[in-house]
């Protein structure tokens, strides 16, 4: 019977295997690593806005709290954008003339608000509500990082559901006390500090995995 194949195809069939299954792992890799990457999830780049807003400046320097600016974060599902004349509280007094608030006080003499610009978006299928991780004791810092080291805010977390689920599940990594949850130095707590916490603020895992305490 004559042969088919010549010998060589012994040696040529595993290679070419071998480098077809070699070059889907790397664009499986590269696909992965893309997802992670900062291109894909904005984290660590800072968005521009219409007026160069420094925390660094206001939180880390002056010391301002969060909630003089964001007023909502208490009692409401969104931490919600300062007014105009919040802004202009301190700047119809210091800084008056200065080139870069010119968007403030444009918005101010037309009654617009200031258009800035999203940092932190969840699909409009995840609800997340602010008042409450306030009140069980998450701190800002938990997710939105060091802001007063921030001259321009960018992303500090994924917000993927994975990120969120491994919160979910071990709550006490970023519970601190009422008087920490502003704070932008206080310390992530101990294991004991945690888990004494989500006693006292009532926090269950139980019902922080299940599907709908995000998706209503």
């Amino acid at each position: 019977m004559a042969q088919l194949f010549p010998p060589s195809s012994n040696v040529i069939a595993p290679t070419v295997l071998l480098g077809a299954a070699g070059v889907l792992l790397l664009c499986a890799v590269a696909v992965w690593m893309l997802f992670g990457s900062a291109y894909a999830t904005g984290v660590g780049v800072p968005i521009e806005q219409p007026v160069p807003f420094s925390h660094q400046h206001h939180v880390g320097e002056l010391g301002i709290d969060c909630r003089f600016c964001h007023t909502a974060v208490e009692v409401s599902s969104s931490a919600g954008v300062p007014p105009t004349h919040t802004c202009m509280g301190c700047h119809s007094q210091i800084w008056t003339e200065a080139r870069m608030l010119e968007p403030v006080r444009q918005s101010m003499m037309r009654n617009q608000p200031i258009g800035w610009n999203r940092v932190n978006r969840l699909p409009d299928y995840v609800y997340f509500n602010h008042q409450v991780h306030i009140a069980k004791g998450v701190g800002c810092v938990s997710c939105h990082g060091r802001v007063d080291r921030m001259p321009l805010v960018a992303k500090q977390e994924t917000l993927y559901m994975r990120w969120c689920l491994d919160c979910h599940k071990h709550p006490e990594g970023s519970l601190r006390t009422r008087e920490q949850v502003f704070q932008m130095d206080s310390p992530p707590p101990t294991r004991a500090e945690g888990v004494a916490r989500m006693k006292s603020h009532q926090v269950q895992t139980i019902n922080l995995l299940d599907c709908s305490a995000c998706h209503r």
